[in-house]
């Protein structure tokens, strides 16, 4: 009778066994199976892959009512399933006691993506481009020297830079600097600090560098619109620009001066692209500072997709409606990308305004030049300076004169 019964649970617990064994058709279309998740679609989505989850989005249990009704009881007419789906997939309609901007949003599905995307492609790319960078001036440090001043200097100076200017310029300097490190421990500490001092030391860094990066933003924003005031109409294009750029300002050719006005071509494309990134990045902090009170992707992508580019180059029009997490996560992305950008950009201008040539230094340390100097990187200016200097109509105000 013992020998009966094991005989008998043994063919019982075969069964299950001989289901999970059994081939599952990989080609059958997943509309077949109600479009259920499976294990590896997971996966795929932790991988940053893209999956297929159109009949999902679809099979919410608005269309088939009627075949549930009587079968779930009090339970209602859509199973577990079908109400994670709706609420996943933004279709469902709830309410809630709580009140505020994300109190609706139940399920948020696009976390894995962006922190993805954050700890790969934009760290990643971002470090390599500070890095080629950092390498492309050491290149051309090792092809041309230090920029030096090729006459003989006279040693009568030439005020540049007023006391305000140069306190404007320390002011964003300084401030830059402190955001793009506090930046880069905050994007880039979890990744390669913490497995080497451990979580509780980058905490303490990480809450520092938080503060730091939240609260100098000011100085950097509040500086930024002074600098665009006060220099913004010596930094318009113009003809002379063209010759200056043709050759490379002389950067590759020693003895070679191509007249320039108070800013060449060169640092006007500098002073439009601080300006351009820090209105950028400026906009993208506040949102960062503010959750969830500015929304400016969804109505940039709706002025985009107006002019038909994105349906042109990818097909499809850029999503006009975003929850408020989306917001945060692109704005926190769009953020990080223009920070590596502008970091860039700025290690080129710290190089070329401090070692890279000679005297370049002085012009934001004590404001003055030689007028060696001038002649040489800008003529067209050392020539109007002069020119206010021997015109006794000229308010002693507008004068640049020389500083014995």
């Amino acid at each position: 009778m013992r020998a009966l019964l094991w005989i008998v649970l043994s063919v019982m617990l075969a069964f299950p066994a001989a289901a999970e064994d059994a081939p599952v058709d990989a080609t059958e279309p997943r509309a077949t199976t109600g479009g259920a998740q499976t294990l590896e679609d997971i996966m795929a989505r932790q991988r940053g892959e893209k999956v297929d989850d159109a009949d999902r989005r679809a099979n919410t249990g608005q269309g088939n009512v009627e075949a549930l009704i009587g079968q779930l009881g009090t339970r209602g007419a859509a199973s577990d399933a079908d109400v994670f789906r709706a609420l996943r997939y933004g279709s469902a309609d709830t309410t809630t006691t709580a009140r505020g901007p994300t109190t609706g949003l139940l399920i948020q599905d696009g976390g894995m993506r962006w922190l993805t995307f954050r700890e790969g492609p934009l760290l990643t790319y971002g470090l390599y481009f500070l890095g080629g960078m950092v390498l492309i001036i050491a290149l051309f440090y090792a092809f041309r020297g230090k920029i030096m001043i090729d006459g003989p200097k006279t040693g009568r100076m030439i005020i540049r830079f007023d006391a305000f200017e140069r306190f404007c310029h320390w002011v964003m300097g300084v401030s830059f600097i402190l955001l793009g490190i506090s930046g880069l421990v905050l994007i880039a500490g979890r990744k390669f600090m913490i497995p080497w001092m451990g979580h509780d030391t980058y905490s303490s860094i990480a809450q520092a560098g938080k503060w730091a990066h939240n609260n100098m933003s000011w100085a950097f924003m509040l500086s930024l619109i002074f600098v665009f005031i006060l220099w913004v109409k010596h930094n318009i294009p113009d003809r002379g620009d063209i010759q200056w750029m043709a050759k490379a300002g002389g950067l590759f050719s020693k003895g070679v001066h191509p007249p320039a006005k108070k800013f060449n071509a060169g640092q006007k494309i500098i002073f439009w692209s601080v300006i351009v990134l820090g209105v950028s990045i400026s906009v993208s902090g506040l949102a960062l500072l503010f959750p969830f009170e500015i929304s400016m992707f969804a109505k940039t992508f709706k002025i985009v997709n107006m002019t038909g580019l994105p349906q042109l180059f990818s097909g499809a029009a850029l999503p006009e409606v975003l929850t408020p997490y989306g917001e945060m996560q692109l704005a926190q992305l769009w953020h990080g990308i223009i920070a590596f950008v502008f970091i860039g950009i700025i290690i080129a201008h710290i190089y070329l305004g401090s070692v890279g040539m000679e005297g370049a230094i002085e012009t934001m340390g004590t404001g003055e030049v030689d007028e060696q100097w001038a002649k040489e990187h800008h003529s067209l200016w050392y020539d109007e300076e002069m020119a206010k200097a021997k015109d006794p109509a000229t308010s002693a105000a507008d004068q640049a004169t020389p500083a014995e």
